[in-house]
């Protein structure tokens, strides 16, 4: 994880401050805390200024400092993991191996080749000297944050950097998207004194005809977004990379396609883990089950081995436990998608290390608490009246270590019971069940101070929502249980797993159940097809910025190439069931594949989301919808950026 930056003047009369400030580099060097230089090359005779600003959170090989140059004035800012695809040594960083492979291309095709085979998430710039050549892009699902930012004349200066900074008035920052690979030609642009965009668009490789619509196509939609100022062009030669996934199997046969109910024979009403077991005794799904299972645990795999440890900690031996610390984290709610990361996580974290799971809580207020009690447990409510008033509660748990019954959301409970699951599949390990408990006073104010600067340049209630519970679970600061009670812990782990990309792929959402009431298995089909592809948009920039900010770095296993190319093979019929009931149905592969791990109760979860399960979207405005402009996200204006 880095934080990356290079800002361009193409005008001497444009200084480099305009574009980053202060607190633009301040934020910067929390997303990457181990190291941070600058750079800046000036090419007077063409009249254009580059500076580099890199920002390293150290996680394999040597510490690396960024911005790299070489003896021929290249320079590379990485911020990114290479998992397969080009090879990575167990004492390399893979920030000097892929600028090594830069510097060897020769030309455009070799460039792409390079990026068309890499395998992890990644966002890059960089400048190719000796063609005054500036590339950057970020990965085909944009799993790490990118941004630009262009200024309103026509003379040009622009920006690109892993989180926004300060903004003029109607010049707003927006996520670089995930189509491909630019390149500005600086030379020319310099000598023209306006800017124009070369892209690479990404392309299934097999797939050739209809090549010229995909082109217009990308172009049109990337377009739409820019200054009418800012011209995009698609390169001469029709060069692509290669997608790094095979393209979505919307194959539905006859039986499979028949609408909801129509087969009463199939129709399952009790939602059991013998039920599952029944789908495990079928030879087919077994075996489906078997190859899922081995592809996504070799993604965990390669993302909690792909860290530097302590020569101690290389070892799977258990000399003593109690002074060894956790590299690895899992946002964990207790539902299915954490369980079976954390499950997986325990194959290969090395034993004596403990496996942190971040759990996330938003105090419930008064009225909440009191319509959950009344009937079941007056004396209970009156239990809560005298120990949680809304003023006192944090500062009561923060001096005890007290359990507190406000803070026992949805996502608390199953959590919980998802611990004890993992306990009882490897009592050996020592699982750190992070309580993490959050106040409206310290979501307003933290909100203020950090959060909202993350999240933007979205601006959802939605946003708004996921953004800051995934912000302070994240952070990793709470209580967890020690010889019977709560003690405060600050969970140290750079590295934090996290299951999105599961309900995507594998119909876990509500939205999908509707659509497939209404359009059938094809409908549901394009419903999938739009969700992986408008993820790096709607997600995980977002999300890489909200876990940077505490110097850690976001995994996500469910969208390691192999798992979607997997999943991408597979008829939707083979992933998903609709016609169960909740549940079971919705990610019906990964529930056969909890059981099939040895995961209980857990299997039979229905989908919670994040904002509900852990009550943040109870704790402020009962009226709002998702999609709707987060009035709290405005609170502060661009310019305070």
């Amino acid at each position: 994880m880095c934080g990356i930056c290079c800002v361009v003047t193409l005008c001497s009369q444009r200084v480099i401050p305009d574009f980053l400030s202060e607190d633009t580099l301040h934020r910067l060097r929390r997303r990457g805390p181990d190291s941070s230089q600058q750079l800046i090359k000036t090419v007077s005779d063409l009249s254009y200024k580059c500076l580099f600003s890199g920002h390293v959170l150290h996680l394999r090989g040597l510490v690396t400092p960024q911005p790299l140059e070489d003896a021929n004035n290249n320079v590379f800012l990485w911020n990114g993991e290479v998992f397969n695809g080009v090879h990575v040594g167990d004492l390399d960083n893979d920030t000097q191996v892929m600028f090594h492979h830069l510097t060897l291309c020769r030309s455009e095709e070799d460039i792409l080749s390079l990026f068309s085979s890499l395998q992890g998430p990644w966002s890059f710039i960089y400048y190719q000297a000796s063609r005054h050549s500036l590339w950057f892009g970020r990965d085909y699902f944009g799993r790490r944050s990118l941004l630009w930012q262009f200024s309103p004349e026509a003379d040009s200066a622009f920006c690109l950097t892993s989180l926004s900074g300060y903004s003029e008035p109607g010049n707003q920052w927006q996520e670089v998207p995930a189509s491909g690979i630019f390149k500005i030609d600086l030379k020319a642009c310099a000598a023209t004194k306006s800017l124009s965009l070369t892209l690479f668009p990404w392309k299934y490789w097999y797939t050739e005809k209809a090549a010229e619509e995909t082109f217009i196509n990308v172009l049109d939609q990337v377009s739409k977004d820019l200054p009418s100022h800012i011209h995009l062009v698609m390169n001469e030669s029709k060069l692509c990379l290669r997608a790094p996934v095979i393209p979505l199997n919307t194959a539905v046969s006859e039986a499979s396609g028949e609408c909801p109910g129509t087969n009463s024979s199939n129709i399952i009403h009790v939602v059991s883990v013998e039920t599952l077991q029944g789908f495990l005794a079928e030879e087919h799904k077994k075996k489906l089950v078997c190859q899922f299972i081995d592809v996504l645990n070799e993604a965990v795999k390669r993302r909690v081995l792909c860290l530097f440890r302590d020569q101690d900690q290389e070892t799977r031996e258990v000399p003593s436990m109690s002074h060894k610390k956790a590299h690895v984290a899992v946002l964990f709610s207790g539902g299915i998608d954490s369980m079976v990361i954390a499950a997986l996580a325990d194959k290969h974290v090395p034993l004596e290390e403990p496996i942190d799971l971040l759990n996330v809580a938003f105090m419930m207020k008064e009225q909440a608490k009191h319509k959950g009690t009344t009937k079941r447990h007056p004396n209970h409510e009156v239990q809560l009246d005298l120990l949680c008033p809304q003023e006192t509660c944090q500062d009561l748990h923060a001096k005890s270590g007290a359990h507190l019954c406000c803070f026992d959301v949805p996502d608390r409970i199953t959590g919980r019971a998802g611990l004890k699951e993992l306990e009882a599949i490897n009592p050996s390990r020592t699982w750190n069940f992070v309580e993490i408990n959050v106040t409206l006073e310290e979501l307003k104010k933290m909100r203020t101070q950090r959060i909202n600067h993350l999240i933007y340049p979205l601006d959802t209630v939605l946003d708004d929502s996921i953004g800051c519970a995934i912000w302070f679970a994240s952070r990793g600061e709470g209580f967890i249980s020690s010889q019977g009670e709560l003690k405060p812990y600050k969970s140290p782990a750079k590295v934090v797993l996290t299951g999105i990309g599961a309900d995507e792929q594998l119909a876990g959402y509500s939205r999908h159940r509707v659509c497939f009431k209404k359009y059938g298995l094809e409908g549901l089909n394009k419903e999938l097809e739009m969700e992986l592809g408008r993820i790096s948009s709607r997600n995980l920039g977002r999300d890489d910025r909200i876990i940077g900010d505490h110097g850690k770095e976001a995994r996500f296993p469910f969208l390691d190439e192999d798992v979607v190319s997997f999943l991408n093979s597979l008829p939707v019929s083979e992933k998903a069931d609709l016609t169960l009931p909740r549940g079971m149905g919705e990610k019906l592969l990964l529930r056969l594949a909890a059981k099939e791990l040895g995961l209980t109760a857990s299997t039979l979860l229905p989908k919670r989301a994040l904002q509900f399960g852990s009550r943040i979207a109870k704790l402020e405005s009962h009226r709002e919808k998702a999609s709707d402009t987060c009035s709290r996200l405005k609170l502060f204006s661009v310019g305070e950026l």
